[in-house]
């Protein structure tokens, strides 16, 4: 219940149902030490403002209009409920009697009720209710304010990622560059060193041609090495057969032909050596003009 009544407007018409008002915290109804869980009723009242909180069933309500619904109240919080009221300035009313049977207390006394949300103010709803308008208007606006924004990030975002392509493509180009000088640099490098760690021979440069005869006269030279070994092998056989005392020996004369003859074809490999070495640097040369 609520309006706009005097506490005595209030009694009498109560006792009209045979009930009655006993202020809460008045000496009287202290000294009585009641649990206010074992009260049926209570109606609060601020300045001009009425309400009732009741018992329905076996679980206590809040029935405040200012209120979006009833709100459950435990029966544990139900005393700390009143003494918040009373320290916001609420005159707390007792209600003694048989209430009036109704509807919602028979339903509750066979059910209980659970209350998943507390309800809110009329006016704090109200007030979340045109916030919510306001900042769906502003998103709004913002969102077509962007709509000429945003095809202009993903313009300069395109042109970000081409910039990035071309600065990698260059720097492939450039360390392209890098690896061919490199490895000119290193073939000129074992180039000198392979022409230092060879020894230069003490003769004259040789021509292709006249290393060719060279070793053409080596081979020959070879071959009748080959043969005249093969005749004195077959002579020292039969003469063996003979005289099996006898060994053959050799001249000291020919022993040192065969080393001359030994000492002067490793100076012509060396002097061939040498020759492909300077093909190979004049043509390193030539390709690093070019």
């Amino acid at each position: 219940m609520e309006s706009i009544f005097h506490e005595k407007v209030i009694s009498n018409a109560l006792k009209v149902w045979g009930l009655e008002l006993i202020l809460f915290n008045s000496p009287e109804y202290q000294r009585l030490r009641i649990d206010p869980i074992n009260e049926r009723s209570f109606i609060c009242n601020y300045k001009e403002h009425w309400f009732t909180v009741r018992k329905l069933g076996k679980q206590w309500f809040n029935l405040n209009s200012l209120l979006t619904g009833p709100e459950l109240i435990s029966d544990t919080y139900l005393a700390l409920f009143l003494a918040q009221l009373q320290q916001e300035g609420y005159s707390i009313f007792v209600v003694k009697g048989d209430l009036p049977d109704c509807e919602a207390d028979q339903l509750l006394q066979m059910i209980r009720v659970q209350q998943m949300h507390r309800p809110k103010l009329i006016g704090e709803e109200l007030a979340q209710l045109k916030e919510q308008r306001v900042h769906k208007t502003d998103l709004e606006r913002v969102l077509e304010a962007n709509d000429g924004s945003g095809m202009l990030d993903e313009d300069e975002e395109d042109l970000q990622r081409a910039l990035a392509l071309s600065r990698q493509e260059i720097d492939m180009e450039d360390e392209e560059a890098d690896l061919r000088r490199a490895i000119q640099l290193s073939m000129q490098g074992s180039s000198r060193n392979i022409s230092q760690d060879i020894p230069q021979t003490s003769g004259t440069n040789l021509t292709s041609e006249e290393l060719r005869k060279r070793r053409e006269a080596y081979f020959e030279k070879q071959q009748q090495q080959q043969k005249q070994q093969q005749q004195q092998q077959q002579g020292d056989l039969s003469g063996q057969s003979s005289h099996p005392c006898e060994r053959p020996t050799t001249s000291s004369g020919a022993l040192g032909s065969d080393l001359g003859d030994a000492m002067g074809e490793e100076d012509m490999l060396q002097a061939a050596v040498t020759m492909s070495l300077e093909t190979v640097r004049n043509d390193l040369k030539t390709e690093g003009k070019k």
